[in-house]
């Protein structure tokens, strides 16, 4: 029987609703929007991993291509699949052998996914769902490992915002089961930033609960998100304490997991909102 209430990632079993886990991000890229890119320094890849794992963090995101909107609303990438693989791979192997937490490869290109995994990572986390490469559904189906699927389009345009991201979040779900991954190993993510101005944002956040009707884990990435910075005039490394508010906020509604960049802050954050929100 599948446990949907659990996951096993990278041999440590994630039970949901027990606490909030912490996904700490390590961009191995020059060009990211949050202003931590570390390009191809694999000593301080390493260095923050570590420290990451000291704070108690859950698991390591390793992304070697920015995300910021100008490039995730095109139809094709800026990076290479090749410059992507000489980015993390080397940065995933050195990782996997300092820390002992799960490593999740933040990619929609299969063949980075599937190196990545073979040389350490146990989590594929990608920002178009499995619909920019036809070939990750398989990829992930066939190396048996979890995913995180999140919702995201090339523009703004919604009907109803919220139930169209529900209703978008739970095809991508029952496509990823029809091409044979394990409904346990599925997390999903509503994408806050992605396909979305700052108003909807906004609104996405007041109306989070509604995602718990999809049964799945949720993921929340708002960390330093220029929704932030457009409420708060600050640029990304002063998104601290908005950051917390939107943490706080995911969490009260149901949030999994938070994806954030300072990790020694938002575990803080996260302890004492568990603390006073779970029983």
């Amino acid at each position: 029987m599948i446990n949907k209430m659990a996951t096993n990632i990278g041999g440590k079993l994630f039970n949901w609703k027990s606490k909030t886990f912490v996904m700490g991000v390590i961009n191995v890229t020059p060009d990211s929007f949050s202003g931590d890119g570390l390009d191809f320094n694999i000593d301080l890849a390493v260095q923050k991993a570590v420290e990451f794992e000291r704070f108690g963090c859950h698991i390591l995101d390793i992304g070697g291509e920015s995300t910021r909107p100008s490039i995730t609303y095109g139809n094709t990438s800026t990076t290479s699949a090749e410059l992507e693989e000489q980015r993390v791979i080397p940065a995933i192997q050195a990782i996997s052998k300092a820390v002992s937490i799960p490593i999740s490869i933040d990619t929609y290109k299969a063949s980075v996914a599937q190196k990545a995994i073979q040389s350490g990572a146990s989590l594929v986390n990608d920002v178009w769902g499995f619909t920019k490469d036809p070939k990750m559904a398989s990829i992930v189906s066939d190396l048996k490992v979890p995913v995180v699927l999140m919702h995201n389009q090339d523009h703004t345009v919604y009907g109803d915002m919220v139930n169209d991201i529900i209703n978008r979040l739970e095809e991508l779900k029952t496509n990823a089961m029809n091409s044979g991954v394990l409904e346990a190993n599925i997390i999903l993510d509503p994408g806050i930033g992605f396909g979305k101005n700052v108003v909807q944002n906004i609104e996405l956040f007041r109306s989070l609960e509604m995602l718990q009707k999809l049964n799945s884990p949720i993921l929340i990435g708002s960390s330093r998100k220029s929704t932030i910075g457009k409420v708060l005039d600050l640029p990304p490394d002063q998104r601290v304490e908005g950051t917390a508010a939107t943490v706080v906020i995911s969490i009260i509604k149901g949030a999994d997991i938070v994806r954030v960049h300072d990790v020694k802050e938002m575990m803080r954050v996260v302890k004492m909102t568990d603390a006073i929100v779970r029983k």
